[in-house]
């Protein structure tokens, strides 16, 4: 790592130098001064708020524009082309359960007569939560750049109907004012430019739709976040509300989700940590525009470098495996604080 940093700025290594930058925790502010805590029934607390329209001072200590390793399209390809052989059985238990995609979606109203894309689906996990939602599967599209994830879903029985297509979340292969609901589960952390695919979501959706944004957040704790931002995208809750208020939704409201067993933990992050919704109230595009694209999206993913593209892969894939790693910390945790839990009612709570 300490030849990498020497090397990064003749090579390109820039994602590290935004992973190595001060690590300041996130504070309450940085939810948006209309925050409210509310209990949620069944399931981990969540957070309703209005958007700020600016996004707090602590967020510009991490850059934006320094993309972490995996934080690349290419890089994001081959990352799938192992990951997604596994991805349903290591994944989802410890990052993505059902009751959390219930959560995630209930805010999406999400009904039958609806036109819905789901972006960045990849093997359908929340395609299946979106159709069991209340959808219909000839009016859903599952969309998603990797091949070997979509792979994975064509073979699923429980997504027969709905239409399965390979296109790229910063440019939308559907006409402006054409869906009713833009769903997006585990995708925004592989995106170069969040706020482009999140203009897209705005786009493609009829007036009166809503985007539903599920995504990881970051971690306060510092050695969690030194590999968060080393692996991929982790947005705080206040970049999210920013992005969909650039856009030009309104009524933008968050989710918090986890896992039951984290308690409500959230300094080590979450893969899938809150659900952002937001309405589209005027026909048309975003109402920012955006420049020329980062990052193309290349149809045969073939690296412009290959010992940097491969490189990129193999330290941010080492730094994702501390996250596979952490479900599994969290899980013994409550498992050894259960009995005492069973006298003392708020000892996860304390102890987590």
């Amino acid at each position: 790592l300490l030849l990498i940093c020497a090397v990064a700025p003749a090579t390109g290594f820039q994602p590290l130098a935004g992973a190595l930058r001060g690590f300041s925790p996130v504070t309450r502010a940085q939810a948006g001064p209309g925050a409210r805590m509310r209990p949620a029934v069944g399931r981990p607390l969540g957070l309703s708020m209005a958007s700020s329209g600016a996004v707090d001072p602590e967020v510009s200590k991490r850059p934006l524009t320094k993309l972490r390793f995996i934080q690349h399209k290419t890089e994001a390809f081959w990352f799938y082309r192992y990951l997604s052989i596994v991805y349903d059985y290591i994944v989802n238990p410890g990052h993505w359960t059902d009751d959390m995609r219930v959560a995630a979606l209930e805010p999406a109203n999400i009904g039958p007569d609806m036109d819905v894309v789901d972006v960045g689906g990849g093997t359908g996990f929340c395609t299946i939560g979106i159709l069991q939602a209340g959808a219909t599967a000839s009016r859903l599209v599952l969309m998603d750049q990797s091949p070997h994830q979509l792979a994975k879903a064509r073979a699923k029985d429980a997504l027969k109907g709905v239409s399965i297509i390979e296109g790229d979340a910063e440019e939308l292969p559907f006409e402006t004012d054409s869906k009713d609901r833009y769903v997006s589960a585990g995708s925004i952390e592989y995106w170069p430019e969040p706020q482009r695919g999140i203009c897209e979501s705005y786009r493609i959706l009829k007036p009166g739709g809503q985007a539903c944004m599920i995504g990881p957040v970051l971690p306060t704790n510092p050695i969690s976040r030194f590999f968060a931002d080393s692996w991929m995208l982790f947005p705080t809750e206040a970049e999210y509300l920013d992005w969909f208020d650039k856009a030009g939704f309104e009524d933008v409201k968050m989710t918090r989700i986890g896992p039951s067993w984290y308690h409500g933990v959230r300094r080590h992050g979450l893969i899938m940590g809150c659900s952002v919704t937001g309405t589209k109230k005027t026909a048309g595009a975003a109402k920012l525009e955006m420049g020329p694209k980062i990052e193309a999206r290349d149809e045969n993913s073939r690296p412009k470098n290959t010992l940097a593209n491969i490189m990129r892969l193999l330290l941010g894939t080492t730094a994702g495996f501390y996250y596979f790693l952490v479900p599994v910390y969290m899980f013994l945790k409550h498992l050894l604080i259960l009995p005492l839990s069973l006298v003392w009612k708020d000892a996860h709570k304390k102890l987590m």
